[in-house]
């Protein structure tokens, strides 16, 4: 997810500054990017990727040292994608798996996290279309490990069966200052995970525990605090810094930052039920047309074009919505986007996405935003 996009109306979104500032004065020391795995990815200013390394329950800052370039300018057009990846990475296309993708915005270059071939990789494609492997050793780099965080254990029987860790980190982001991290964290009483947000000092001096936060879940009729947040963006609404949310079955929840650093759990707002049995992927926010539009890609249900209209309003859903219902925030699905399991925002007009295609194979391609 690429932070600090600016817009309109009431709906801001905060732009990454291109400054004269490096990464040595960010803090940032030479030194090995120990990375376990290859997860959600982000850039802060001056080029700092941030990624969360999910097994390792840690946030690391990378000086790329990509600082320059004018993304109004590039477009992508790649086929099979997994398979350059593998040979960029110098691994099996068969041992390659693509986690996140994002855009940095001061080059326009994209940004690719994997596993390949069991270990992590991070891999770039330039302007020109060339990808190559980042080099993670002597470079600019700074980490934080994330406290609280769950046990690296599979538990649970049956469909509740799987490993928390896997979860640690589910999405991240940079806004005003700091890196806004979702993912799970125990619960005291040995339940099921709880959904928490976290707040990292940038660049990545501390991390707080993190605040546990509940949603009202239209298609369930009910609250919970465990559905975990899969993909978010942080902007300004109505002058207040804000995130909005994508959980799994698909509520949209609005959250004010200030109230995340709650030490009780904090209750969102639901602003949208999209539709059950289906997972966001990603999501961007931008303007078009004088107005201000979410992009959502999603599992089961296509991409999303979102109105933002009215999103800053107080009231939210609180009853439920049956039979897989909508409610809330008008969308329209974006038909001739098809098989989209990655965006972001290139430019003011365009953004990139990843499409799966039958058979496996990937291919990266710039589009004009809806």
């Amino acid at each position: 997810m690429q932070a600090k996009l600016w817009l309109s109306c009431t709906v801001l979104v905060a732009m990454v500054a291109v400054s004269t500032v490096n990464a040595a004065d960010w803090g940032l020391k030479k030194g090995n990017a120990d990375l376990k795995s290859a997860g959600p990815l982000a850039f802060g200013p001056d080029g700092i990727l941030l990624v969360g390394d999910v097994k390792a329950a840690t946030v690391f800052a990378i000086d790329t040292g990509d600082a320059s370039g004018d993304p109004g300018k590039v477009s992508f057009n790649i086929k099979s994608l997994n398979e350059k990846v593998a040979d960029a990475a110098g691994a099996s296309s068969a041992n390659v798996t693509i986690n996140d993708v994002v855009v940095n915005p001061a080059s326009g270059n994209v940004y690719i996290s994997a596993s390949a071939d069991g270990k992590a990789a991070i891999v770039r494609i330039d302007a020109s279309g060339v990808l190559s492997q980042v080099k993670l050793e002597g470079v600019g780099v700074a980490k934080v490990a994330l406290p609280n965080a769950p046990e690296d254990k599979v538990v649970g029987e049956g469909r509740r069966r799987g490993n928390a860790r896997d979860e640690s980190i589910t999405d991240l982001a940079y806004s005003d200052g700091k890196v806004l991290v979702s993912g799970v964290s125990p619960n005291p009483d040995g339940g099921r995970p709880l959904s928490t947000v976290r707040e990292l000092a940038f660049p990545l001096t501390s991390a707080d525990a993190g605040v546990n936060v509940e949603i009202y879940h239209g298609a369930h009729g009910g609250l919970e605090n465990f559905s975990t947040v899969r993909t978010f963006v942080p902007f300004n609404i109505d002058g207040k810094p804000s995130v909005l949310a994508g959980f799994t079955c698909t509520p949209l929840v609005r959250f004010d930052v200030k109230s995340l650093k709650s030490d009780k759990p904090v209750r969102g707002t639901t602003v949208a039920e999209l539709g059950n049995r289906n997972r966001p992927y990603d999501m961007i926010v931008y303007e078009k047309g004088g107005e201000s539009w979410l992009l959502m890609a999603n599992s089961a249900r296509g991409v999303m074009k979102i109105s933002t209209k009215d999103i800053g309003r107080s009231e939210g859903i609180t009853a439920p919505v049956g039979g897989g219902g909508v409610a809330g925030q008008t969308y329209e699905t974006v038909t001739e986007l098809e098989g989209v399991v990655q965006l972001d925002r290139l430019n003011d007009t365009h953004a990139i996405i990843v499409v799966q295609n039958e058979g496996g194979s990937q291919d990266l391609a710039t589009i004009e935003l809806p």
